[in-house]
């Protein structure tokens, strides 16, 4: 790269790009926020593995399955919880007590909540901008490590 030319976030390019405005985002639908948040954590997960991991694509979707499900998703938000603020504890709690229409394949009704809830903290914090603060809650994921 040449010296004094900056390489844009890619929160500042999608912002730039589309012109999009901050907004509210504790006033969304915390099914919004998991659904994009659901994204984000595969995102992250499918990251560290392809840049940990040269392997067929096969072995990394099994592998990132074993982490973007319901069931891990739920076992993590109950070691992350008491680390929360008061504020992403009333966002992570508005998406365990949403009404998905759905139910997880592999996971009780709880598990799917709670999974629901991390994934409605993570869309938020996403959409916030607080990257380093999603990274502080999932850096410690042993399955990550």
């Amino acid at each position: 790269m040449e010296e004094g030319l900056r390489t844009a976030s890619f929160a500042e390019a999608l912002t730039g790009t589309f012109d999009l405005k901050d907004k509210d985002w504790s006033q969304y639908s915390p099914l919004t926020l998991a659904w994009i948040g659901d994204t984000v954590f595969d995102a992250i997960v499918r990251s560290v593995l392809v840049k940990r991991h040269n392997m067929q694509a096969e072995k990394l979707h099994k592998k990132a399955a074993s982490i973007v499900n319901a069931r891990y998703q739920a076992a993590w938000a109950d070691q992350i919880y008491p680390q929360l603020t008061d504020e992403e504890a009333a966002v992570f709690r508005r998406g365990r007590n949403s009404s998905p229409h759905h139910s997880a394949k592999n996971a009780d009704r709880e598990q799917y909540l709670k999974a629901t809830g991390f994934e409605a903290l993570i869309g938020w914090l996403y959409l916030c901008g607080k990257y380093e603060r999603i990274m502080e809650l999932v850096g410690g994921m042993d399955a990550l490590r």
